[in-house]
């Protein structure tokens, strides 16, 4: 994924009400975001402890904690997610993500323009 490509998704996600904003419009293709897996930890006894991990094809690492993660573990749950876990955690774990993004259709904001799937519990 290309440096703009990545802002675009930023700006996007943070509520930018345009996909791109030197051209006026957003751009025609559609973008696609791939992951192996998301694991995320909560800690209902310890409100603060938050933590996300993101594994791409390629091997990669995203790590993240505090709010980022916090946001990663609400979105995954928001998609349906069940958190399992015990003795004061909660785990969220999804794989095979796969995403398309249509930045025209999000501008639209007419509901449409991001189709996810993924596994659980594997």
């Amino acid at each position: 994924m290309s440096a703009d490509e990545k802002k675009l998704i930023a700006g996007l996600f943070d509520g930018g009400a345009k996909a791109d904003a030197k051209a006026g419009d957003a751009p025609k293709k559609k973008l696609s975001i791939m992951a192996d897996s998301i694991l995320c930890k909560a800690s209902n006894v310890d409100l603060t402890a938050r933590s996300c991990e993101i594994i791409f094809k390629t091997g990669k690492r995203a790590s993240f904690k505090g709010r980022e993660a916090n946001e990663v573990f609400a979105t995954l749950a928001m998609a349906g997610v069940t958190p399992e876990g015990a003795a004061g955690s909660m785990i969220e774990n999804v794989s095979k993500l796969n995403c398309t993004l249509d930045p025209g259709a999000i501008n639209d904001k007419s509901g449409g323009g991001a189709e996810c799937s993924f596994r659980t519990g594997e």
